[in-house]
């Protein structure tokens, strides 16, 4: 146990000596454009304009007019909404799933709740289902 344990000392102590080695971190100021340039940040007027861009697409004009929406009158909106709300749009705009809705994966989702339910015995609505309880 005793060669056991001055091996072990050994190896520690020299990974001690290595951990001078490590580089160290420097801290300097860093402006609020470099920080953004480096995330990725859009600006609130590239926003406003991306989403007047997505209002002069010729498919979006045509599912306005079809809804009753004059386009003048909705880049007028877009034009008055503050820097947060344009951001929270365009990020809907962009996380929005493309196509239609997804009806599909709401009902599949609604038809398994509601077989873990009967399975657990709160409802009894399949009867192909045999409750735990």
């Amino acid at each position: 146990m005793n060669t056991l344990t001055r091996w072990t000392t050994r190896l520690i102590a020299v990974c001690l000596s290595f951990a001078g080695f490590m580089h160290s971190a420097q801290a300097t100021l860093v402006s609020t454009e470099q920080v953004a340039a480096s995330e990725g940040v859009i600006s609130a007027t590239e926003q406003r304009a991306y989403v007047n861009s997505m209002l002069d697409r010729a498919d979006v004009a045509q599912a306005l007019q079809e809804r009753g929406i004059d386009l003048a009158q909705a880049k007028a909106r877009v034009a008055a909404l503050t820097d947060a709300e344009v951001a929270h749009v365009a990020h809907t705009l962009d996380t929005a799933p493309a196509g239609a809705s997804d009806i599909l994966g709401t009902i599949v989702f609604i038809f398994v709740l509601l077989l873990i339910t009967d399975i657990l015995g709160f409802t009894k609505i399949f009867p192909f289902t045999r409750s735990i309880r």
